[in-house]
């Protein structure tokens, strides 16, 4: 698959397939207990398949009405374990973990720590996992403080997550992302920088890629 830069798992069933799996079979253990659907779900991620793994992204985000503080540890387990792409990363972070920083905002402090892990889908977590909640116009400072954190990070997969997270950004706080760009683009990798302005009119795309002499 061109998508990917790393080799991946695929069974090669669409994605529509997929949701419409998970769905069914959702129906058949949401009574279970939670303890049980996330061992579940971790059986699922440890199999290695991007399906599975977006089968069990699912299961989790439903099981939303139930989550505890204490359930940090295991999304952020799992993202060190099992999470080995982007798709498996954004599927994850963007829904379940962004519904979870919504509830337990104070947790957010623990989500900017891992910007300093060595582990590339880790810290391309930290910035994915906000974007649901800044589609809503929430947690604008800690977003360019994470985007700080990642600024000059080398990896194209940890720029386009933070990039992909300022252009999101850029949608509710349209004015203070453009003043974020302008400030950093000297520095700011071009990937970053070209995502970053993506949904921006285009007299302020060209006014952030233009170079200063």
């Amino acid at each position: 698959m061109h998508f990917f830069k790393e080799p991946v798992k695929v069974y090669g069933i669409p994605s529509a397939t997929v949701q419409t799996l998970a769905k069914e079979q959702w129906k058949q253990i949401k009574d279970l207990d939670k303890k049980t659907i996330f061992w579940l779900c971790d059986q699922l991620f440890k199999s290695d398949y991007c399906e599975e793994s977006f089968i069990a992204s699912n299961w989790t985000y439903q099981l939303k009405k139930q989550f505890t503080p204490e359930d940090f540890i295991i999304f952020t387990g799992r993202i060190e374990k099992y999470i080995n792409n982007r798709a498996k990363c954004d599927t994850f972070c963007n829904h379940t973990v962004g519904e979870f920083i919504e509830q337990y905002p104070n947790i957010i402090v623990q989500l900017k720590q891992r910007t300093k892990s060595s582990n590339r889908r880790v810290k391309r977590a930290a910035a994915v996992s906000l974007i649901i909640p800044a589609k809503k116009g929430k947690f604008l400072a800690d977003i360019f403080q994470i985007a700080d954190s990642l600024l000059i990070d080398e990896d194209d997969i940890v720029q386009k997550g933070y990039g992909r997270l300022l252009k999101v950004t850029s949608q509710a706080h349209p004015q203070e992302v453009f003043a974020y760009v302008m400030k950093h683009k000297a520095i700011m990798p071009r990937t970053a920088l070209r995502y970053s302005i993506e949904k921006m009119p285009k007299n302020l795309k060209v006014q952030a890629m233009k170079k200063d002499i």
